[in-house]
Parts: C-alpha cells; structure tokens; sequence
C-alpha cells in the first residue's frame, strides 16, 4: 500500500504573520481505519516539517466517501479533535474524494499570535489583529426540518443566532458559505427559494450584496440531512475591507438567474487582501452552460472565470492558496487530474465526487488567494 499525498503552500504575510494551507489525500486501497491513520500521520508530519504546533489550526474540511459509515470513527480521530489543545472548526463533507479514496484533507493553519476558543460544539472564534473569525459548520440538517427549504431556514437561524448573539448580522459581516445539498437535482430549487426569501428579510437584495457562496451535491452522515450550512464571518469589519468580485464580460451576475450569491469576495487588511472565490462553472456572460459534455474543456472554462475574478481583486492564479474541484462523474477523473498536474503542481488541491447545481456541468472550482497589499487605515490580518 501506498502513502498519503500532502501539498503545503505557504504565504508569508507581514505583520499579521504566515497562512498555511495543507492538502492531503488517502493512499490507494485498505479500509478506513488504515486510510484514516495514514492522513492523521501524514498531517502530523506536514505539520511537524513547517514547525506548527496543533492549536495553530483554523479549520479542518475532511471529504468522506461514506459519512453515515464513517463519521463516528471520524470523530474520535485526531482530526476531528486533537488532544494536544487548541479550537479548529471541522467540517465533513460527504463527498467522494477522487480516484478512489475514502477520505482526504484541506486544512488552514495561522502563524503569528491569535487566539482561539470554541463558542459551542458549532461555532469556533478566531480573534487576531483586532477583528474576529467566525467559522461556523454542520448548521441545519435534519434536525432543522423535513423539506430542503425548512433545513435551509433552520442552517441559517442558527447563523444568525451565533452572529446576533456576537453583536454582528448575516447582511453586514458574513462573507462565505458553503451549502452541502443531498440530492441536488431534486433539493437545490428548495434550498435556492428558501435562501432567497430570508436574504430579503435580513435586507440582502440585488441593489446591496449578497454572500460568497458553494452549493454542491453532499451527504450528511444523517440520511435525514437534506442541506448542511457552513459559513465565515468577520467580526468588527470596517468600511472599505469588502469589495464583491465580478467579471461581467466573461461570466454573469448569479442574480441573473435568480440564484442569490456573490461570485467572490475579496477582504482587505493593512498588510494583506484575501480573495475567496465561489463555486465557478463554465459559464458564460449570458449565463449558459458552455462546452457540454466535454469536462476537460469545461475545467479550462471554470479555471478562465477564476482567472477573471481573481483579476478583479487584483490577483492572479499563481496567489491561489487552494482549489477544490468537484465533478459529477468519476470517469472525468483522469482529465481534470491531468490538467490540474500541469497547471497548479504545487498547489493544495482536493478533487472530490460532487454533482453541480446544473446537471450540464461537469466540474466546479472554488478556491482562495492571498496578496500582499498596503491598506491604510485598515486592521492588520
């Protein structure tokens, strides 16, 4: 049997000191508990080789083949709970990771001085340079109702409580989400009406923003779990940090076809801008699919519109700190691996099994950069 596959990228930062980002795919073959093991050794080496201790994790996202199978040996991993200290937000996501693995790794770490604590078994607060990061996951589920459009007001009462209770709100501080739906080609038309109507109420209309945001096909480890809410928020923003990313001569506004999120989200510091990157298709300008059936050709088209968002917020695809790609068949594999070798070699990268929202897409990118920036006025990172 083989070993684990780790890919590290660091960026270096100034006063707010260093991200790293860390990718890390299961060996072939062998069961979960021997995959598991080889990523939990693999990570603690990767760790070890960049002089991080444990407590300096933000978040773990672990992709699962099998979540209702393995979850629960998941969460008395290290991964899930590291007993060496610190509060990291892990999320599962029940999404194959691909060729044929059992479950694979992203994790982001912080140099410099910060502090973390967990507000409850859901929300962990990251405070560093006088602002606080809100990560939220596995909000909604089953337990918030039966139909996709009840989980998806009940994900997002939960955030809202968290953020009301932090003294902040949905509209003016958080910046990203991520929306694991079961069953997407049935449940995504719930989940898009529900999310539409209470963004009007909390006063997200096209004339101010909406939010940075993935929906993808994912399982819960509840069979009952319709859609998952993850989500990040900043605590204490100031005027001028947010800026929404477009590039209308190359992909169009989602609110075109009356989908409400933000094609990205660039956030500036004193010392940095990080620009997080939605969910990206092959789409074009009028909002068609574009290249169907071909998803080699349809990655170079989703990579392009990340090229041109990332643009816009005055970054280029070389800042990428991460990708993850989801494709709908398996089969596509072996071309969208092949062009990710020979365009981002170096970069923390996870491929997983995961249907888009349309089912003539055939793969979707999402991902975040990091520049070196002089933001006076602003906080540092």
């Amino acid at each position: 049997m083989g070993r684990a596959s780790v890919v590290c990228k660091t960026f270096a930062g100034g006063a707010g000191g260093a991200e790293h980002y860390i990718s890390v795919s299961a060996p072939a073959g062998g069961g979960f508990d021997y995959q598991l093991r080889a990523v939990e050794d693999a990570y603690a080496a990767a760790l070890r080789a960049l002089r991080l201790p444990p407590s300096s994790a933000v978040f773990r996202r672990i992709f699962l083949s099998d979540p209702a199978n393995q979850a629960a040996r998941l969460a008395a991993s290290r991964l899930a709970a590291d007993p060496r200290g610190g509060a990291a937000a892990v999320s599962v996501f029940g999404q194959p990771p691909l060729p044929a693995g059992r479950l694979a790794l992203l994790a982001y770490h912080l140099g410099g001085k910060f502090s973390s604590r967990r507000l409850s078994p859901r929300h962990v607060l990251v405070e560093k340079g006088g602002l606080g990061h809100l990560w939220s996951v596995g909000l909604g589920g089953a337990a918030a109702g039966r139909s996709s459009a009840e989980q998806t007001r009940g994900a997002f009462a939960q955030l809202e409580n968290r953020l009301k209770a932090s003294g902040a709100t949905l509209r003016g501080n958080c910046v990203r989400t991520w929306l694991q739906v079961r069953d997407i080609d049935v449940n995504y038309s719930g989940m898009v009406a529900a999310r539409r109507a209470l963004f009007l109420k909390a006063g997200l209309t096209p004339r101010t923003h909406y939010i940075a945001s993935t929906g993808i096909n994912g399982e819960a480890a509840d069979q009952s779990g319709l859609v998952v809410l993850d989500s990040y928020s900043v605590l204490g923003l100031r005027r001028g940090q947010v800026e929404y990313l477009n590039a209308s001569g190359r992909l169009c506004h989602a609110k075109k076809y009356k989908v409400t999120f933000e094609r990205g989200v660039r956030l500036a510091y004193a010392d940095r801008a990080h620009c997080l990157i939605s969910g990206t298709a092959s789409i074009d300008e009028k909002g068609l699919v574009m290249h169907p059936g071909d998803a080699l050709r349809q990655m170079e088209r989703a990579v392009g519109n990340v090229a041109a968002l990332l643009r816009a917020g005055g970054a280029r695809p070389k800042d990428l700190q991460h990708l993850t790609v989801y494709i709908r068949d398996a089969a596509d594999h072996p071309a969208v691996s092949g062009f990710l070798k020979d365009n981002f070699p170096s970069l923390p990268v996870c491929v997983v099994r995961a249907p888009v929202c349309r089912p003539g897409w055939l793969v979707e990118v999402e991902g975040a950069a990091a520049v070196s920036a002089r933001c006076a006025g602003l906080p540092a990172f």
